[in-house]
């Protein structure tokens, strides 16, 4: 497990330069924290995600946040090795040489390509049904990062829904005095929480997931394309110079 350290630099980062340029400015931090903007903003924004999402969507978004912080690891010239070891492996003993492969193989997506080429599938059989799974993966991985771009484009519109309300509120207690202060600053700190949230995190996060999302499918699709080169019986240095595009 490897932190993104870029990504928590940058949330920081961000946060860090409002929350001082707050400060530089004479104000006080603790103008910027106001539980009734946050829940207006945060609250609403989720609620129009869920609503325009199916829910699988909304939990798989949900738990891809993970790869903002610690994201999945890509080693694609330790791939080339497995694949040319495995090409190896088949020109010397056959494609039933890699059956001992499968069993301890962890990835769905792996162990199954590895099988239908130990049972013998046609090369063209196998690619036609590992690309279904690429792109069956990559529309289900895509729809579940654009619930953090639809949050990006929902909250700062939630935000002036805020600033409005405590705008009304501001109007309704012209004669109290006392009240107003509040009022004013819901609604400003409500804008700054919906443009905030939607730029400095909804938005990055959903970018930084779509190339993560990817990444994976590159990864496969090299993965694709050695397997489907050891079932056609190609050498594996062949198979090294083809897959060699993947690297860069």
């Amino acid at each position: 497990m490897k932190l993104d350290k870029i990504s928590i630099l940058g949330l920081l980062l961000g946060i860090v330069a409002i929350v001082g340029g707050q400060v530089l400015e004479g104000g006080h931090i603790s103008s910027l924290v106001q539980p009734t903007a946050f829940l207006i903003v945060i609250g609403g924004t989720a609620g129009a995600v869920m609503l325009q999402s199916r829910l699988p969507d909304f939990i798989a978004g949900v738990k891809l946040l993970q790869w903002v912080f610690v994201p999945p690891r890509h080693d694609f010239h330790q791939l080339l090795n497995v694949l040319v070891n495995w090409g190896q492996q088949a020109r010397r003993g056959g494609l039933l040489a890699l059956e001992a492969y499968v069993s301890g193989e962890r990835d769905p997506f792996v162990r199954r390509g590895l099988q239908m080429l130990v049972d013998g599938a046609e090369p063209e059989l196998i690619r036609r049904s590992l690309e279904l799974d690429i792109d069956a993966y990559e529309e289900r991985a895509r729809a579940a990062a654009k619930i953090w771009e639809a949050a990006g484009g929902y909250a700062p519109t939630i935000g002036i829904i805020g600033a409005v309300m405590g705008l009304i509120h501001v109007m309704e207690n012209l004669t109290d005095p006392s009240k107003l202060g509040a009022g004013i600053a819901v609604a400003f700190v409500a804008t700054i929480y919906g443009v905030g949230s939607a730029n400095l995190i909804f938005l990055p996060i959903s970018s930084k997931l779509k190339h993560h999302i990817g990444s994976e499918a590159r990864r496969r699709e090299m993965l694709l394309e050695g397997l489907v080169t050891i079932a056609n019986g190609e050498n594996p240095r062949l198979l090294e110079n083809k897959l060699a595009g993947f690297l860069h």
